[in-house]
């Protein structure tokens, strides 16, 4: 390894149907109930010794384009989505080093729940789980559970710092070296190292202790995507990685000095937290064929703008159907109780662009930065990119998850970065709370 190698996690979008449409994605839309692509996905990236794979989720149906689900149905737009701690189940039992990391939303589950389950699949992955915390985005999700619409966006953030308090209280419950396993004096586990909790807060409560016994990790990993200046909040508090997507390495570097910064005036180590930013890179033979490939990128958006903006008002929470394409983004209103940080980071990107070329920018680029080439290309822009901004590392997010796309990564790519260096080559901990923190 040189001085400064990086990680490398996966954001999987929840959908097994997420590429459907796109060439060399086989027989997704006769084979969606079945986790064989997820399975042959995590069994890559463990091969390839990533740090863990993020199932992002959502609970809903979106209606956010002309008033209609039927856009969204049509073109499996974030549907069908299949419970993600059972699929998690799953692949954490398809895998033996990688860490499983599924979304479980503070409005759907009460933190027992979060917590009991996070517990289960970390022992039953021999101490390899995390959790994404997520608040929610859409008032069609809170709809499903009984509720008119989701607190506004702060107060969400409120809830958030009691759901985790609990959720940590519950983990904590059982204290190291509880479970005794003393057949001679017929004592399984010792009474006085399990405790209530006792909780009563503003929006939760619970008496604890945690039924499903301790945690091998003690406390499982927490991601959470810290982009609003709440979320920023809450991330440098509680988080052990971060999924961060801002623009441009500059926009890169003062979102990490920032959470790091908050990190150490709450008594944090910054160096406990890993930061990884979004990032879908083009990787191909050649320079002219990865070129191709991000034009192609462009010409399917354009293409398909409609189904790209639906995709884009469902994260923000913005029906734009009938917004005027040609009109400069300045002079709309657009605001949100939903994914603020991607509206603005929409915003700052778009400018006094007409809608049509910002949502084509937006929707067509890699995320944080356009990373496109070869495998040398691509690793040699990663490196300068993490040496520019100091760490942590990336979460490949790919929007055409196949076998073939995935291996561009596993087999073409991180190749690459372990013979530099930057990457593990091998896995030396069990834990993923020891993965991350390795370096």
């Amino acid at each position: 390894m040189t001085a400064n190698p990086f990680h490398l996690a996966w954001f999987l979008q929840g959908s097994s149907v997420q590429a459907w449409g796109e060439p060399w994605t086989g027989n997704i839309g006769q084979d969606w109930m079945s986790a064989d692509l997820f399975v042959d996905l995590v069994r890559s990236m463990e091969r390839a010794c990533f740090d863990y794979l993020l199932i992002e989720d959502s609970i809903y149906v979106g209606e956010n384009w002309q008033n209609s689900r039927d856009i969204f149905l049509k073109g499996g737009i974030c549907i069908p989505r299949q419970e993600p701690s059972v699929v998690a189940t799953l692949l954490a039992a398809s895998t033996r080093k990688l860490g499983i990391v599924p979304t479980l939303s503070t409005f759907a589950y009460h933190p027992y729940l979060t917590a009991r389950i996070v517990s289960s699949l970390d022992q039953i992955s021999g101490g390899r789980a995390g959790w994404n915390m997520v608040t929610g985005s859409s008032d069609f999700s809170a709809q499903n559970f009984g509720m008119d619409k989701l607190p506004e966006h702060d107060e969400r953030y409120l809830m958030a710092e009691e759901y985790i308090d609990i959720v940590k209280s519950l983990w904590g419950s059982w204290e190291p070296g509880a479970f005794l396993d003393d057949r001679e004096n017929g004592v399984l586990i010792d009474p006085a190292k399990v405790h209530t909790i006792d909780y009563r807060g503003t929006y939760y409560s619970s008496r604890g202790p945690l039924n499903s016994g301790p945690c091998p990790q003690g406390q499982p990993v927490i991601a959470q995507a810290g982009g609003s200046k709440s979320g920023r909040k809450i991330a440098a508090t509680h988080a052990d990685t971060i999924v961060a997507a801002p623009n441009g390495v500059a926009a890169m570097k003062q979102y990490r000095d920032d959470v790091r910064a908050q990190m150490a005036s709450l008594g944090r180590n910054p160096d406990d937290c890993k930061i990884l930013f979004l990032l879908s890179p083009i990787v191909a033979e050649t320079e002219d064929q990865a070129k191709w490939a991000a034009d192609q990128r462009r010409v399917s958006a354009a293409q398909n703008l409609d189904t790209r903006m639906a995709r884009f008002g469902w994260s923000t929470n913005l029906d734009l159907s009938s917004l005027d394409l040609d009109t400069p983004v300045s002079q709309l209103s657009l605001t949100t109780n939903g994914h603020q940080s991607s509206l603005s980071q929409f915003l700052t990107r778009a400018g006094d662009k007409p809608l049509r070329e910002a949502m084509l920018d937006h929707v067509s680029g890699g995320y944080c930065v356009d990373v496109v080439g070869t495998p040398d290309s691509v690793a040699s822009q990663m490196d300068e990119i993490m040496e520019e901004i100091g760490g942590d590392g990336f979460l490949i997010a790919l929007s055409d998850v196949s076998r073939r796309s995935v291996s561009t990564i596993t087999d073409g790519l991180v190749p690459v970065l372990q013979r530099r260096g930057l990457t593990r080559a091998a896995y030396t901990h069990q834990h993923l709370r020891d993965t991350l923190t390795e370096f």
